[in-house]
């Protein structure tokens, strides 16, 4: 069964890095307002995509749409959005279940084959034995062909299938295969091969809802990385980003989880952490692993410059939401920049939760 051509993803779709997005969404937020539309993911996504250009034929509808009614009709922004924003993974998942439906057929079929072979090889048999049981005659060898013959043809008949069994085995598994790398490929960041911040939202509201206690958050913020960026551009800065990613993915507890929180900006979940004292820890040793970091010419081996990092944390409490732990574990952050940056900083002991 041939392969289909693959459907770029939405990653693949909007590539652009947060200096990028922030410029679109620049562009399209007042173009909305202006409009009168809304402000929901559906329409930031069409105005999005509209202020990037990419599309033609849906900015062309959108202008036409706009000159045609006086507010922005849901069921247009509906269509629109499927046409040109998802059209890509509904193309996917169509042929990924026209793949599954082709090869259910051609299961059945092979099983009907199958069946039919055992009927006619029952058939020949019974006509076998009841030449048996009568005395011989001139018809027993040609008897015993016909048998031999159903019993050759039965024989292929389930090599084939099996054959055929075992092909449509391989291609649900690579089904699957494919199956799992969207939906990872969904969750993870691009760049760093860590958690993106969706999956990150849904993990920490997740691990509140399971109201265990022993959770930590501990959220990591590169120091004056605009500045590397700008000094050094933005390649190199990439390349930071995925080196600190390396180190983290490295020194990462038994049931923790990282994410890319934004930019320079990274968060972990801590399990089986009941003390900030237990979290301090990992994060100074992944402080200093940061800090030994070196940005070197390749070619001289010359040192341009050094990489540090600034760590907020704060503990789970009873009654907690996920924006409460993080504006617990942001402040902290803050709290470090703030005394001097390249340090770790917990919540304070008075900070309290807000019910």
């Amino acid at each position: 069964m041939s392969q289909p051509p693959h459907a770029p993803s939405l990653l693949e779709l909007y590539p652009e890095e947060t200096r990028e997005a922030a410029e679109l969404l620049k562009r399209a937020i007042p173009l909305m307002v202006r409009h009168d539309i809304p402000p929901n993911p559906l329409h930031y996504a069409l105005w999005y995509t509209y202020s990037k250009g990419s599309e033609p034929e849906l900015n062309r509808r959108l202008d036409q749409t706009l000159k045609n009614f006086e507010s922005f009709p849901p069921e247009t922004a509906s269509r629109l959005f499927r046409d040109f924003i998802i059209r890509g993974e509904l193309e996917e998942a169509r042929s990924g279940q026209q793949q599954v439906i082709e090869l259910v057929d051609d299961i059945e079929g092979g099983v009907a084959r199958s069946v039919l072979g055992s009927q006619t090889y029952q058939s020949s048999l019974t006509l076998g034995l009841a030449a048996l049981h009568e005395p011989l005659t001139d018809n027993l060898p040609s008897v015993l062909h016909d048998l031999q013959q159903s019993t050759q043809h039965m024989q292929e008949q389930q090599e084939q299938f099996l054959y055929r069994l075992r092909a449509a085995q391989s291609e649900i598994q690579q089904l699957r295969s494919q199956l799992e790398r969207a939906q990872l490929a969904a969750t993870l960041d691009s760049l760093t091969q860590v958690f993106n911040r969706h999956a990150f939202n849904k993990l920490l509201e997740q691990a509140l809802a399971a109201n265990q206690p022993g959770l930590a958050l501990v959220m990591l913020d590169i120091d004056h990385f605009k500045q590397f960026n700008d000094q050094y551009g933005h390649p190199l800065g990439d390349r930071v980003l995925q080196h600190v990613a390396q180190l983290m993915r490295e020194l990462l507890p038994a049931r923790a989880m990282a994410a890319r929180y934004g930019g320079e900006e990274f968060c972990f979940i801590l399990r089986d952490c009941f003390t900030l004292e237990q979290a301090h820890a990992f994060a100074e040793q992944l402080r200093l692993k940061i800090q030994a970091l070196r940005i070197k010419i390749r070619r001289t081996d010359q040192m341009l410059d050094s990489i540090t990092a600034s760590f907020g944390l704060a503990l789970a409490q009873g009654g907690d939401s996920p924006e409460s732990l993080i504006t617990r574990a942001d402040d902290a952050l803050y709290q470090a920049k703030h005394n001097g940056r390249n340090q770790v900083c917990p919540t304070p002991p008075d900070t309290a939760l807000i019910a």
